[in-house]
């Protein structure tokens, strides 16, 4: 639910029309604006207040519990129309273009769209994200490089992908690139890939960490990249490998990457590049168990071999990547009123740069996109296997596709009325 509050005649007619404009979730309180406000504030998504900032701040501060659940907050005054909290910037830009004002975010509100693209990648960041972000919040071009093709959410204009001169840019990729460092660029590092461990008995930490160096000094992969690790079942009982993957995480802070153990015979039969005439019969106990690994991890979307084998002190390692695909989620909307739609469902369409839909369902949600997101009224299912990060909205339960769908497919279901 969007609440709009004003003071007198002239304010409420302005919130009226503006409620009009953005759609069945907007309601204008009667009465003062103070106890309507306490009213609605735990059902209210957002808030648009036609007052000054210091009367906004005044009404709003006593009632504020969590950043992460509180209502967005956007005042129009003077010829502004001010994100005053709560990642409000996608209703200011809204607000803005109805009432032909001038959209303002401010450094109170949410971070940049660099700093939500990060946190839905759950990848690591290397450069200076604070400025890069800032230069896109003021609206200088800010070329973005994505060689992998990860979905992402839609992104201001003047984040570029080329045919721009542009101070910044964002690099998101698992490889380190070649020449010196660029202090003008942000590596966006997703965690992509499985390193696929083979040893002889008693092998040491050190010559497995100085392995795992070789992917990244030798074959340009950035070691924070690792998802997981793999090798042979009965590998996962040797101390040195142990010893070596618990180095890794101290200096990559990192606790979450596995090691996954595949049994000889599963291993046996996978296609690995650099296939030998071993005595246990496996190929290549690195490549197939990185292959292998990757494999469980993208279910069943495409992997392929990201580095060679690299050979080591009694140590054999190799890495896999876990290759993006498109991601659809069918987001279910609920009878219609926004008190009934779920926080995940309004997570989903601001991660998505295209929403398809019915005029009527779009229409409920439009406040809650981010700029430069893109409307369709059909072809998810193209979109997603297309590469794109794609939300399919419905009222009810949600939509429903049939058929195999050569994307990352997440349902959402939208809670439903008892009769």
């Amino acid at each position: 639910m969007i609440g709009v509050f004003a003071a007198g005649e002239r304010g409420r007619r302005a919130a009226v029309e503006l409620a009009g404009f953005l759609g069945p979730d907007a309601v204008v309180p009667d009465g003062p604006i103070g106890p309507a406000l306490r009213a609605l504030w735990p059902r209210l998504g957002s808030a648009v207040f036609f007052l000054g900032t210091e009367p906004t701040v005044r009404l709003v501060a006593p009632l504020l519990r969590d950043e992460r659940a509180d209502p967005g907050v956007v005042c129009v005054d003077g010829g502004f129309a001010v994100a005053l909290l709560g990642g409000a910037e996608a209703l200011a830009e809204r607000v803005a273009d109805v009432l032909d004002a001038q959209p303002v975010t401010t450094s109170a509100s949410a971070g940049s769209p660099l700093d939500e693209l990060v946190e839905l990648l759950d990848a690591t960041v290397e450069g200076d994200l604070a400025a890069c972000g800032e230069a896109v919040r003021l609206g200088e071009p800010v070329l973005l490089a994505n060689p992998l093709g990860f979905p992402l959410p839609a992104l201001p204009d003047n984040v570029v992908t080329g045919g721009h001169e542009t101070a910044w840019t964002v690099l998101v990729d698992d490889r380190v690139p070649k020449g010196p460092a660029d202090d003008r660029v942000v590596r966006v590092v997703p965690r992509t890939l499985v390193v696929g461990v083979g040893s002889s008995t008693g092998v040491s930490a050190t010559a497995v960490s100085a392995a795992l160096a070789q992917l990244q000094d030798r074959r340009g992969l950035d070691l924070r990249a690792i998802r997981a690790f793999a090798t042979l079942d009965r590998k996962v009982a040797e101390q040195g490998i142990a010893d070596a993957l618990e180095d890794w995480g101290f200096w990559h802070d990192s606790t979450t990457a596995p090691l996954l153990a595949y049994p000889g015979e599963e291993l046996a039969v996978i296609p690995v590049p650099n296939p030998a005439e071993l005595a246990i019969g496996i190929p290549s106990v690195a490549e197939a168990a990185a292959l292998r690994g990757a494999m469980e991890l993208s279910a069943g979307g495409r992997v392929e071999i990201a580095a060679e084998k690299v050979k080591g002190d009694g140590v054999t390692v190799a890495a896999a990547r876990v290759l993006p695909r498109g991601r659809l989620a069918l987001v279910g909307l609920g009878p219609g009123d926004a008190d009934e739609r779920t926080p995940r469902a309004e997570a989903e369409l601001r991660r998505a740069s295209v929403v398809v839909g019915s005029a009527e369902c779009v229409a409920q949600v439009r406040h809650l996109l981010r700029p430069g997101t893109k409307v369709a009224a059909d072809g998810a299912v193209r979109l997603a296997e297309a590469g794109a990060a794609v939300a399919y909205v419905d009222t009810g339960a949600g939509p429903v596709v049939s058929g195999p769908i050569r994307a990352d497919v997440i349902r959402v279901t939208g809670v439903t009325r008892q009769l």
